[in-house]
């Protein structure tokens, strides 16, 4: 099993982040080279929460991801359900105040369907980690 963390400051506090992250369709906005993503079923009682699938669609099949946890202001976790080079992908993104900001630790933790595969994902969310808490810093 490969399990990989990404920590970042961000100047907000994680009120303000959460908006962000839990805003599955906003994804898009901040990171490229996501085109779109769809919210393909509504979870509950939050529409972006429990239950939701999102379809992150770039280059190639969609990546395909459920929600399963989601705690306003704290955590969002998620499983891949499809299109990730990985079997047992699982990520989660926490929310921590620290000062007048936050502390966001997105982490991720899968098993490689091949060699290497660990590299791309790792990169692909170390980077998409790093896009997130530049939106967030604007």
């Amino acid at each position: 099993m490969s399990r990989y963390s990404f920590t970042h400051s961000v100047p907000v506090p994680p009120e303000q982040a959460w908006a962000v992250v839990s805003d599955h369709e906003g994804m898009a906005s901040w990171l490229p080279p996501v085109r779109t993503v769809v919210l393909e079923t509504a979870g509950s009682p939050d529409r972006n929460g429990v239950g939701a699938v999102r379809a992150l669609h770039a280059v190639g099949p969609a990546i395909r991801e459920r929600v399963t946890a989601f705690e306003p202001g704290q955590r969002l976790a998620y499983a891949a359900v499809s299109g990730v080079p990985a079997r047992d992908y699982t990520g989660e993104i926490l929310l921590r105040a620290s000062g007048s900001g936050t502390v966001l630790t997105w982490t991720i933790e899968f098993r490689p369907l091949f060699p290497g595969a660990q590299l791309v994902l790792a990169g692909a969310i170390g980077g998409a980690a790093r896009l997130l808490a530049r939106r967030l810093s604007r």
